[in-house]
């Protein structure tokens, strides 16, 4: 379902983010990981760390984690990912209080990491606007803020902010759709979008139409749904109906996406092929399969949460990214969005989500 309130990057900051966007997102990974190089344990951790290296035991960092109920299976990751990737380090202590949708609970929650005094505070808002204030108040007592995911509305509320790609999202998925229908101009083009007031549906399906312009194809048939299986299987029977014939198909949102499966099937079509979003696990054992319209999925990364642990933990303990000749970390990583297809799968598929 992802952010509730990110706020858009206009079309030339996502261009220029475009390009670096996966080199930022490669940078994070091999810099901040946990393996050795000549190690063959996949645990990690400071234990098995090459000395004088960003994974090298240091002073003890005390995080406070705060992020919405785990009511979706990529929330769900977010803060399990965050989790694990916190055990994984003997100098971290992981506070996390229950998820919570409830915005005044999670504001009390930093008011508590505040007064607790932890080192530094990694916060997924429910609501970005709403969670400004009291993120300004942590900044203004010393304590760095890494924002992941929903965006804060000033900038100075946060020291570090972690991003998906909204508007990358859907390029990667009409670059595939025009991968699929060429410049065929009977190509029959269709979108199930998610909550369409979001302004993450909206960036979605605006990268989604400038990557179709490439090839010349436009989204024929549209209708949104929920971000929930049911809405997702209401909101493709619609479109199913309304359209007899489709080329391609891009549903936003895989957890939606087990309905809108359902409806194919229930509706005995398949002479599409679907694109799938946000990258779970049960999306892509069925791109595996070969036995399904769905053939791909863009992958809008549930380690959002892990990447603030790690880059708080760099924060705190003064190093910076290694692989980067900057001495200080990043103020902002927006991660890749990648398609997922028959063909490299097994890569992704280990570390997916269950919706």
């Amino acid at each position: 379902m992802k952010s509730l309130s990110t706020r858009s990057l206009r079309a030339p900051q996502r261009l220029a983010l475009g390009f670096v966007a996966g080199l930022t997102a490669l940078s994070l990974a091999a810099c901040t990981s946990n393996a050795r190089e000549d190690s063959s344990s996949d645990s990690g951790g400071t234990s098995n760390a090459d000395k004088g290296s960003n994974d090298e035991a240091g002073d003890k960092v005390v995080i406070g984690f705060s992020a919405p109920a785990a009511d979706h299976g990529w929330m769900a990751a977010i803060t399990n990912a965050a989790k694990d990737t916190a055990d994984n380090y003997s100098d971290v202590e992981l506070r996390v209080p229950a998820g919570t949708n409830d915005v005044n609970l999670q504001i009390s929650q930093v008011e508590t990491f505040i007064n607790d005094g932890v080192d530094a505070i990694v916060l997924l808002p429910f609501d970005g606007a709403a969670m400004t204030p009291v993120a300004l108040k942590a900044m203004q007592a010393g304590i760095p803020v890494i924002n992941v995911d929903r965006e804060f509305d000033d900038p100075n509320a946060a020291r570090v902010t972690v991003l998906g790609d909204n508007y990358g999202m859907g390029v990667s998925a009409g670059q595939y759709v025009c991968e699929q229908v060429g410049d065929d101009k009977n190509a029959v083009v269709a979108e199930i979008a998610g909550i369409d007031s979001l302004p993450l549906t909206q960036d979605r399906s605006q990268g989604f139409k400038d990557a179709l312009a490439e090839c010349g194809q436009n989204v024929d048939n549209r209708v949104a749904a929920d971000f929930t299986v049911e809405g997702g299987e209401k909101a493709a029977s619609n479109l199913l109906q309304a359209a007899p014939k489709i080329d391609a198909l891009w549903n936003h949102d895989d957890d939606q996406g087990v309905g809108v499966l359902a409806a194919i099937k229930n509706a005995g079509r398949d002479e599409f092929v679907m694109v799938g979003g946000a990258g779970s696990a049960n999306a892509m054992r069925e791109i595996k399969s070969g036995n399904s319209v769905l053939k791909a999925t863009v992958i809008y990364p549930s380690t959002q949460g892990a990447d603030g642990i790690k880059l708080a933990r760099l924060l705190v303990q003064g190093k910076s990214m290694s692989d980067l000749v900057e001495v200080e970390v990043p103020r902002t990583i927006q991660l890749f969005a990648p398609v997922v297809t028959e063909d490299n799968v097994d890569d992704y598929l280990p570390s997916a989500f269950e919706s």
